[in-house]
């Protein structure tokens, strides 16, 4: 259900076409909520079947032509009534560590070069994330919205920050494994 109200976040933040919807996912939103170009320009039919948007009156035939659409109030509504509603955290689900706990009765066979590269990836979002805080938010920049903004970008900065740790922990314990690799027995 996450997807229309991040679509009518963008959209109340600057009524938009679908292909700058979609480009501006891309660029800010699509970091912590993706969805593919499909997913979003079917939304947009929903929201707009549901009352929620419009598109914007244009003045030429509309083949051909793209719509740009914004937040009705409505769309406002649910928004409002969305943020405020009550939501139990997601557990943590990641591959990497579901492997980890698999290697343990398998083996590490091929495990460490693919840890040293969710390290640099990681790394790179760490740094890119850190580019856009300082384009971004430079001091002073402390509207309400800014800080907010600024709230969730911090999310991915520390979050980011916990992998790469994280990662060069576990590469270090992977070099004091033994040679063999081979798993414990279990009884």
């Amino acid at each position: 259900m996450s997807l229309p109200h991040a679509i009518l976040t963008a959209l109340l933040e600057k009524p938009s076409s679908g292909l700058e919807l979609t480009r501006r996912f891309d660029k800010s939103i699509g970091y912590f909520w993706s969805a593919t170009h499909q997913q979003i320009y079917r939304e947009l039919g929903r929201l707009e079947a549901d009352g929620l948007i419009r598109a914007l009156p244009t003045e030429q035939p509309a083949r051909g032509q793209k719509k740009s659409y914004e937040v009705l109030p409505a769309g406002r509504a649910e928004l409002v009534r969305w943020t405020a509603a009550s939501q139990e955290p997601k557990p943590l689900r990641d591959v990497l560590l579901l492997r980890l706990r698999a290697a343990a009765v398998v083996g590490t066979g091929g495990l460490g070069p693919e840890l040293a590269r969710h390290l640099e990836l990681h790394e790179r979002q760490l740094a890119e994330y850190r580019e856009i805080e300082e384009r971004d938010f430079p001091p002073g920049k402390d509207s309400s919205a800014d800080r907010l903004r600024h709230l969730v970008l911090r999310a991915g900065i520390d979050l980011e920050t916990f992998w790469t740790q994280w990662l060069q922990h576990a590469l270090s314990e992977f070099a004091r494994l033994p040679p063999d690799n081979s798993p414990a027995e279990h009884n």
